[in-house]
């Protein structure tokens, strides 16, 4: 009796162990195959063939022949999958304002990005009739030549429903994951140059340490970021100045190192925490300018035997993408010391194309050939950008994906990855890329958008690839294979970048009707989703016959 009785209490220590280590299966499936942790790195002006991969994949040249080094992206993009055709906007503001929302920037105002301006608000202005209280007042380049258009205004400040907001409440994807510890660490740039309730902790974010502006210096940064006085702004309607906050101290004196020592710190507290999966969003000020490398970094690469490759020649812009690419080799490295590496997301990204040397008035920056043009411009160069996903075990491993995708993606993906309903789905632009992570060829359709749209109504003084004078106004569509770039100073360019992807042979008059068939639907677009403040105004002031340009100005938006 006694062992019969025995051996059922062993069959029922089977059984409750046998159940035990199911649902630790199945918890561990959940949250390591469902409710993955997430990193998103965004850089900041890091051009796409600064990685050494992606310069690679389309020069084909081997990487030892290269000047800047970037290991351990390169490591993430072995490990991963990498876009050859990804999208941002052409500035940093609108591209955070895109990432966070999964909506065209130019549908929520941003429509450029800049240093602190005056906005009605921060001037304690009254807004006018059809404004915006965090519209700039003025934003222009000191620009000599006649200029046909006027300048729009943009949108400096993500709405997040204030009683100003007009009952505009725009949800971040922060705010969408409630069940996500979400943080937050850089370059924020979206938040109305410190107002009051529009930084990075009234959109769901936990902050690191943060600055809302285009650019910081790298050392001795910490005072300007605390800075809580408003003399930048005297009359703006607040106490304190909300500029920044420069976080925990971290003994680092060089801000790239700072902000990484900072995010291993929030990923080591959060190994131990293990309530909920985190989400971090760590947002660099490198490569943006002032351009201020590390010393050892700098004279290392003044005498790097391969300097000049590909117009690759400032020793301290390669110092600074050699720390930027040390920051995420220490993020994987910490995610394997916590055991969290087959348990996270990470993803890096730019925000927009690489300040291109050739057509700076300084001559400074990087060169993005062999794509077209730079930073500020819808040609290649300024708006196709490196975006890759490692989640180890979990997503396929040297993978490339071919299709066409834009900033906007960045949110819907984030929350299918997270298992989360996506909300206000009608009203987003974007699509989830979840698909084609497993789907690399887009066999099954599961990304389906074919159109993407980009708007900049500004005259600019980077120079035009095209003629080498200051950029006029300019929008874009790309449909399928072939994208119209329209200049508002009356020209049309067309190319089949599946044929031509660095926009070397112009379409435009070999193809009149399909070039005016995309204008059309670009204008269109325009029409239905850009509100008319954040369009150029025809200058009144235009004198035509002092016109520099060899080609005469045509209205084309009649």
């Amino acid at each position: 009796m006694k062992a019969k009785h025995n051996f059922l209490i062993y069959l029922l220590l089977v059984f409750v162990s046998c159940q035990n280590t199911n649902r630790q299966e199945a918890q561990t499936e959940n949250t390591i195959t469902l409710r993955p942790n997430i990193i998103l790195i965004l850089a900041d002006d890091f051009g796409i063939v600064d990685a050494q991969a992606y310069a690679q994949y389309f020069t084909k040249v081997d990487t030892a022949e290269m000047y800047y080094e970037t290991p351990n992206l390169d490591r993430l993009i072995a490990e991963g999958t990498a876009f050859s055709q990804a999208y941002a906007n052409p500035l940093c503001s609108p591209t955070r304002a895109s990432i966070l929302t999964g909506k065209y920037a130019a549908r929520l105002g941003f429509t450029t990005a800049m240093p602190l301006r005056p906005t009605y608000y921060n001037q304690n202005l009254p807004v006018p009739e059809g404004y915006y209280a965090h519209d700039v007042l003025a934003h222009e380049d000191a620009i000599s030549i006649e200029q046909a258009w006027k300048n729009a205004t943009s949108n400096a400040a993500l709405p997040t429903g204030t009683t100003i907001d007009d009952s505009k409440d725009e949800v971040t994807f922060a705010e969408a994951l409630p069940s996500y510890t979400s943080a937050f660490i850089g370059k924020w740039h979206i938040g109305g140059f410190g107002a009051k309730g529009y930084q990075p902790a009234d959109n769901g974010f936990k902050t690191l340490a943060y600055f809302d502006g285009g650019g910081s210096a790298y050392f001795n940064w910490r005072a300007n970021w605390d800075n809580t006085a408003t003399r930048a702004f005297p009359k703006i309607p607040q106490e304190i100045w909300e500029i920044g906050d420069s976080g925990t101290h971290t003994g680092e004196d060089y801000l790239t190192n700072d902000l990484t020592q900072q995010t291993l710190n929030f990923i080591e507290e959060q190994a131990h925490a293990s309530q909920k999966p985190f989400l971090l969003y760590f947002s660099h000020f490198a490569v943006h300018a002032p351009y201020q490398g590390e010393t050892d970094a700098v004279d290392y690469f003044k005498s790097k035997s391969t300097r000049g490759w590909n117009n690759h020649k400032d020793p301290v812009y390669a110092a600074m993408v050699k720390s930027m690419d040390r920051s995420v080799g220490a993020i994987l490295q910490k995610l394997k010391e916590t055991g969290l590496e087959e348990n996270t997301l990470v993803i890096f990204m730019s925000d927009n194309g690489g300040i291109d040397s050739k057509l700076t008035p300084k001559g400074d920056g990087t060169d993005n050939a062999p794509f077209l043009g730079g930073k500020a411009m819808l040609t290649e160069g300024g708006i196709r950008v490196p975006l890759v996903f490692r989640w180890k075990n979990h997503i396929p491993a040297n993978q490339w994906v071919s299709t066409p995708v834009d900033v906007t993606d960045i949110f819907p993906t984030l929350l299918e990855a997270a298992q989360h309903e996506i909300p206000n789905l009608s009203e987003l632009d974007g699509q989830s890329l979840w698909g084609l992570l497993k789907d690399p060829n887009n066999r099954e359709n599961t990304y389906t958008k074919t159109t993407h749209y980009w708007h900049y109504p500004f005259n600019v003084i980077y120079n035009s690839p095209y003629d080498k004078l200051p950029l006029t106004p300019h929008s874009a569509v790309r449909k399928g294979d072939y994208k119209l770039i329209f200049d508002w100073y009356g020209r049309l360019h067309l190319y089949n970048l599946e044929q031509d992807p660095y926009e070397q042979n112009d379409l435009a008059q070999l193809e009149p009707e399909r070039a005016q068939s995309l204008f059309q639907d670009l204008k269109n677009w325009l029409k239905q989703n850009v509100e008319s403040r954040y369009l150029p105004q025809l200058n009144p002031d235009y004198q035509p016959d002092k016109e520099t340009r060899k080609t005469p100005f045509r209205n084309l938006m009649n």
